[in-house]
């Protein structure tokens, strides 16, 4: 197996763990609150990580285009924990977790058109089977 696929599976395994222990979480509180006090601990966790592996960079040293796209990603990050942390809050994990990954079918499409990536039959079955197993769940959850 590829190294990148083995990081992909572990994300996704720390995603899992994400949603039920977020849920658990959420539970008594403002669901706002939850993704701040997440959010500060990601910060913290990331910063010892950066710290500890000496990856700290001179920040004027980073290109605007790079802190441009950083920044859009962080504010789209923020956007998605919010609206996640809300959902899981109102709804069952086990269904919000799998309406969320539909986000890979946006990924596909985005990657097409903003990336120039080519979509390939297996990117497509794989989508498709993916949108179609989150319209199940929206529609009969």
């Amino acid at each position: 197996m590829q190294k990148w696929a083995l990081f992909a599976l572990a994300s996704a395994f720390f995603a899992a763990l994400t949603a039920i222990f977020g849920k658990l979480g959420v539970a008594g509180i403002n669901s706002n609150m939850a993704t701040l006090i997440r959010t500060v601990v990601i910060l913290f966790v990331i910063l010892v990580l950066v710290l500890s592996r000496h990856e700290w960079e001179k920040l004027s040293l980073i290109s605007t285009h790079t802190w441009i796209f950083l920044v859009l990603s962080g504010i789209a990050t923020g956007l998605s924990w919010l609206c996640y942390y809300r959902a899981i809050q109102l709804g069952e994990v086990s269904k919000v977790a799998p309406i969320d990954k539909l986000s890979v079918v946006f990924v596909i499409i985005l990657g097409i058109i903003v990336l120039g990536e080519k979509l390939t039959w297996v990117n497509f079955l794989g989508g498709f089977l993916i949108f179609l197993g989150g319209m199940v769940l929206v529609l009969f959850g």
